[in-house]
Parts: C-alpha cells; sequence; structure tokens
C-alpha cells in the first residue's frame, strides 16, 4: 500500500481559512496541532512566525499558502526558507488583491531565467 501524501497548510484571514477548510484541507497531526492558523486583528506577529516556522519543520506539509498581506509581516522568514518542500505560496484574500512584485518566489523564478531564454 502507498504512504500517504503531503498535506496543504493554510495560514490566512477568516475568509481564506474558512473556504480551505470547507474544501477539506484541515488535518490534525499526531501531536494534535492543526495544518492551518485563522489570523485575526489580535494575532501577533510572532504567533504567525512560529506558526509558519512549525509548519515547515512538519514532514507531513508540500504546501504552505498564505495570504500575501501577512507573508508580507514575516517576509524575513519567508524569504530564508530555501528548500523546495514545502513549497510556499502567497495567494490573494478579499480585502488584498495579490500583488507579483512583493512575491518572493516569483521574485526568486525571475532570476533564473533571462528573456532570451523564452524567445
Amino acid at each position: 500500500m502507498p504512504g500517504r501524501g503531503k498535506l496543504i497548510a493554510v495560514i490566512g484571514d477568516e475568509d481564506t481559512c474558512t473556504g480551505f477548510l470547507l474544501g477539506g484541507i484541515g488535518e490534525l497531526n499526531k501531536n494534535r496541532k492543526p495544518n492551518f492558523l485563522v489570523v485575526e486583528k489580535d494575532t501577533s506577529i510572532t504567533e504567525i512566525e512560529e506558526t509558519f516556522k512549525s509548519l515547515l519543520a512538519r514532514s507531513d506539509i508540500g504546501i504552505i499558502l498564505i495570504n500575501q498581506f501577512i507573508a508580507e509581516m514575516i517576509r524575513h522568514a519567508i524569504d530564508a526558507h530555501m528548500e523546495s518542500i514545502p513549497a510556499v505560496l502567497e495567494i490573494p484574500s478579499k480585502e488584498h488583491p495579490y500583488d507579483a512584485s512583493k512575491d518572493s518566489i516569483l521574485r526568486r523564478a525571475k532570476g533564473m531565467f533571462s528573456a532570451e531564454d523564452f524567445r
């Protein structure tokens, strides 16, 4: 029997997390730690960063989705992550549209290719 696949984790506002949880991504690991964090107005940057780092350390997480406006709060931690798994993807929220110029993964990808590669 093949092994289990990896999970998707979410760090986001209430609407984002609710949507993904309704889609079925919610899981608890063997230590009863969830694979999501709902960021509210009173959530500290320290708590966001600690959750992000704990999700990075989990072997059962393959992708971390994070609202871009929240990613901006912990940009130094996201930029320090250089591994391909778990992949960290910045997504828009209802109130904050996506800005490609702020996405660290997209900036890294652009640095890998030149304009001549696409001709």
